[in-house]
């Protein structure tokens, strides 16, 4: 007898998801949501909860929000960002401050897991729509978020 009611049940939930199929094949009015990549590369805009690569946002004046308290570093499950700090004296209270010499992102490494964004009490890293990141080689995929020069915006503290 159970022969014939897991017959039954196969039927059904073929019928369902063919039913699902179909609906969507009648009403499709709206749309594909297939993008014809790389033909349509000008035009293509990712979804805005797509997980492309991390980035750190600088202002006109070259300034972020990244203060090095290395919070994002401890959260990432498999070391795919390292910050390189050093103290130095800054010179409008005159005491020891920590200073960013490199932020450096192994995308590689990275399982686009959002941990290190979300652990980031600045907002100083977040997701870019970047999606084309193949290369031959390797090196290329790690990359130094803050750029030369830059310097964290005034009033963002630790």
């Amino acid at each position: 007898m159970s022969y014939f009611s897991d017959i039954y049940k196969g039927i059904k939930t073929l019928l369902t998801g063919m039913s699902v199929t179909g609906k969507y094949f009648l009403t499709s009015h709206k749309g594909a949501i297939t993008q014809q990549y790389p033909d349509n590369r000008d035009t293509l805009k990712m979804f805005e909860r797509f997980r492309g690569e991390v980035v750190m946002p600088h202002d006109e004046n070259n300034e972020h929000q990244c203060t090095g308290c290395q919070k994002c570093e401890l959260a990432c499950p498999n070391g795919s960002i390292e910050i390189i700090w050093d103290r130095g004296i800054d010179e409008a209270t005159g005491k020891k401050k920590k200073f960013i010499d490199k932020h450096i992102y192994h995308l590689g490494l990275c399982t686009m897991c959002g941990l290190c964004i979300e652990a980031c009490p600045t907002d100083a890293i977040v997701w870019a729509q970047n999606y084309e990141n193949s290369t031959y080689d390797r090196t290329q995929l790690t990359k130094v978020l803050n750029r030369p020069g830059s310097k964290v915006k005034a009033g963002i503290e630790d």
